[in-house]
């Protein structure tokens, strides 16, 4: 047997191992939304953990990017009760990248600035860039070396849309490739990516096989939707998640234009066959056991 490969393989084994019987603490959070209670310990409900990664989907036209900058405003700043109660950043002075593949520059400044102002801050910790007139290739090329070259302390990736490092997001082998590439930078950089996809025209499921994928391999998958009650409104849901859902909330524009959570229009459902406990966020942040999850 080839020496070299003998070697390849044993590097992959020592890297690969995970030992049952190791203690392995809870994965560090990167944006969480409520609480749970598990025995007599309190953790984070995670939106996204560091080391993984989760995507957003909606419709064309259903404000993902004000939730995009909702999501990153609460990182880079920590909290912002005013904008997002409830909701909270656990960033420890580590940087944000956010890459628009979509629009062009002036809207993808918008998007950008929004940030900025939300926050009051001007984080050279956060890094914008419009990636539109580039192609597909280019797009995934200078996403990998920037993460990998320019960033010191990486936390949040944001990629808004996906669907633009593929020729075609029904493209099994470019899917999949995008896939190993999200698994391969969390992994390696220890950052949480989160991506953006529209859903399929009447449908609730992401776009293509890409969409698939994205559906097998990510940690938290998040689906905005018209609220049915108030049109002004859009509702955000966990649709899958590999630990505990965070609860359904909606958000809204406000008049500067920006994202705002409004109280919850969706009753919490109460399971009593389960152990670890829900705990509800109320307007002020404060936490109370309301229920039983699954």
């Amino acid at each position: 047997m080839n020496k070299e490969y003998v070697n390849d393989m044993l590097a992959i084994q020592e890297k690969a191992y995970i030992d049952p019987r190791e203690k392995v603490s809870y994965p560090p959070v990167a944006i969480s939304m409520g609480n749970f209670k598990a025995g007599q310990e309190v953790y984070p409900i995670p939106i996204g953990t560091y080391g993984n990664f989760s995507f957003i989907q909606a419709p064309p036209k259903s404000k993902k990017t004000f939730f995009v900058s909702l999501l990153s405003a609460v990182y880079l700043k920590g909290k912002l009760p005013e904008y997002a109660h409830g909701m909270l950043g656990h960033r420890d002075k580590k940087c944000m990248v956010h890459f628009d593949t979509e629009q062009g520059r002036f809207h993808a400044h918008k998007v950008f600035r929004r940030v900025v102002d939300m926050t009051g801050m001007d984080n050279e910790c956060y890094h914008t860039f419009g990636l539109r007139t580039l192609g597909y290739e280019e797009r995934l090329n200078f996403i990998e070396y920037y993460l990998y070259n320019q960033v010191q302390d990486l936390g949040l990736v944001i990629i808004d849309g996906i669907a633009d490092l593929v020729p075609d997001a029904n493209d099994i082998q470019e899917s999949n490739r995008v896939m190993q590439k999200l698994m391969k930078w969390t992994e390696e950089l220890n950052c949480h990516i989160i991506t953006v996809i529209h859903s399929n025209f009447g449908s609730d499921k992401p776009t293509g096989h890409l969409g698939s994928f994205l559906e097998k391999k990510a940690e938290t998958q998040i689906s905005l939707e018209k609220n049915t009650v108030h049109e002004e409104m859009v509702t955000v849901k966990c649709k899958r998640s590999r630990g505990f859902p965070f609860d359904t909330f909606s958000f809204r524009i406000d008049k500067q234009g920006h994202p705002k959570m409004v109280d919850d229009l969706y009753e919490i459902i109460d399971n009593n066959n389960i152990d670890a406990t829900r705990v509800s966020i109320s307007d002020k942040g404060n936490s109370s056991s309301v229920g039983k999850i699954w």
